[in-house]
């Protein structure tokens, strides 16, 4: 039982975290003896975001889009780093405009960052996850794989098809003991959120709508986060964790 929650040393992949969500999550799993990927597209800001973070953060920067960088970056991890035993697939993106005037490249961007990104990520590191026989995949989904808003149909649509995806890898993959899950966050004040938290009837509307009448701070997810990564949950699997502050509990 002392053990349960334990990520001491597991080495923890995290897309995206050089900002936001995904830099919070690294900092969390930091502070509680993990060792971290710093992932981004840009070298010297990953390299920079490592750095600030210690020597128990590592930075690989590569473009998740990029089925080839992708193949190249997680070989070169598992090569001088050691075994991602966790990866957490939250590189994020977001184009917003009212559906009859989303361009192709808006749609495109958004499910190749948000969905087929997860999906080239995952299936690298399952082919050395399946030799271990054991592993963790937790995608970052949204409150929005559930409901939507006007003006993001993309992402929407992007965070509804990662929701189908953690249930599809969990039922091909659970035989090789690979727990996949996902975190579905709500309404979290990050740099994709600024726009909106700063717009006063925006946020007037978030804080009456959901039930703790606030926004959600990004460390909050940390918890959520290790739960999934950790022993405590290796019968869990197929399932988003919603952390909404009960948005989705009310009418």
């Amino acid at each position: 039982m002392r053990n349960l929650f334990d990520v001491k040393d597991k080495i923890i992949l995290i897309t995206g975290s050089t900002k936001g969500i995904g830099y919070a999550l690294a900092k969390g799993f930091l502070d509680v003896g993990a060792k971290v990927i710093i992932n981004g597209r840009d070298p010297e800001k990953t390299r920079e975001v490592a750095a600030q973070l210690g020597k128990r953060a590592f930075s690989y920067a590569f473009d998740v889009r990029d089925q080839q960088a992708v193949k190249k970056g997680i070989q070169h991890i598992e090569e001088t780093v050691g075994p991602i035993d966790v990866l957490i697939n939250n590189a994020g993106i977001q184009r917003r405009a009212p559906l009859e005037e989303l361009t192709e490249e808006d749609w495109e961007t958004v499910i190749n960052v948000n969905l087929s990104s997860a999906f080239y990520v995952s299936q690298c590191v399952f082919k050395y996850m399946k030799l271990r026989l054991k592993g963790k995949v937790i995608h970052i989904t949204s409150l929005n794989a559930e409901a939507a808003r006007p003006g993001i149909a993309n992402y929407c649509a992007a965070k509804g098809g990662l929701k189908m995806l953690t249930k599809a890898m969990a039922t091909e993959w659970g035989k090789y003991n690979i727990q996949t899950n996902a975190i579905g966050p709500g309404y979290f004040l990050t740099d994709l959120t600024e726009s909106l938290a700063s717009d006063t009837t925006f946020d007037s509307w978030v804080k009456a709508e959901v039930p703790l009448q606030r926004w959600g701070n990004p460390e909050e997810l940390i918890g959520t986060a290790i739960y999934l990564a950790s022993n405590a949950s290796n019968y869990v699997n197929g399932h988003t964790v919603y952390v909404d502050g009960g948005w989705q509990a009310s009418l």
